[in-house]
């Protein structure tokens, strides 16, 4: 079966802390949806870590941790947070899994989250800037560039065209900002990636549900956050609440248990 753990409100309810607390009596934590905008905040040791992508059961060796195909992966960011990680000598490699399926921001998605928002001015809704919208309107047109296309020979070429695409939109919004270096990390982070666990998410996921696994959903932003039934249009650009485990992951409803849900005494 299959718990949740959602935030109930705006996000920043301490949802990383309650992982990282259930994370030993369960043997899969799971990511479903999101991506760098979360910010969960873990104390190891007594030294602060915040995770983005990394799922909050890394710090437990005998825990799976599973990227899945709902969330939206920067792998500069992950790159990052791995170095973060093995600073505390923890071998991710050891027990983190990225579902194949996954959608891969790439710098031209910051790019026309930052010109977005320079354009909306005084209307601006507050993107985090982190690419998460343009990257989830790519994958709802069938534009995307997904985890296991980095494998295939000819990703470059792909890349290359949906990039062409992204800068004509640029242009259309008069954004001309440099962004060789973000690409110069980008490519850097993707062969990084390559080194990682990549598995089919939803055969895996499952697989473990039919061995008896106990895996627990790990929710990212808040309910009020939802795409559909957060405060519109001051939202994030997925399926915070319980439903989007399903399509996040690629379970079926009736695997779902317990949703536990987190709030905070006032919000900030």
């Amino acid at each position: 079966m299959v718990d949740v753990l959602l935030g109930l409100q705006w996000g920043d309810e301490g949802k990383g802390k309650i992982v990282d607390f259930f994370a030993p009596q369960y043997d899969v934590i799971a990511r479903f949806q999101g991506g760098p905008n979360a910010g969960h905040t873990l104390y190891v040791n007594d030294k602060k870590i915040v995770l983005h992508q990394i799922p909050s059961g890394i710090f437990h060796e005998n825990t799976i941790n599973l990227i899945g195909n709902g969330v939206v992966l920067d792998p500069v960011t992950l790159k990052r947070e791995c170095e973060s990680v093995k600073a505390f000598g923890v071998n991710y490699s050891k027990n983190l899994y990225i579902a194949q399926r996954t959608h891969v921001i790439l710098p031209t998605h910051r790019a026309l989250d930052k010109a977005s928002e320079l354009i909306k001015g005084n209307e601006k809704i507050g993107s985090t800037l982190k690419g998460i919208g343009p990257a989830y309107m790519d994958k709802t047109g069938r534009n995307g560039l997904r985890v296991g296309d980095l494998f295939d020979k000819t990703f470059t070429t792909q890349y290359i065209k949906l990039r062409l695409k992204h800068q004509k939109l640029l242009d259309s919004m008069n954004f001309h900002e440099d962004i060789s270096a973000w690409e110069e990390e980008f490519f850097e982070a993707v062969e990084f990636m390559k080194e990682f666990k990549i598995v089919n998410g939803e055969y895996f996921i499952n697989d473990k549900i039919k061995q008896g696994k106990r895996v627990l959903a790990e929710g990212a932003q808040g309910s009020m956050l939802d795409v559909d039934f957060g405060t519109f249009p001051y939202v994030t650009s997925s399926n915070t609440i319980s439903a989007g485990v399903c399509t996040g992951l690629g379970i079926a409803p009736q695997h779902i248990k317990d949703v536990i849900g987190v709030t905070k005494a006032y919000c900030t």
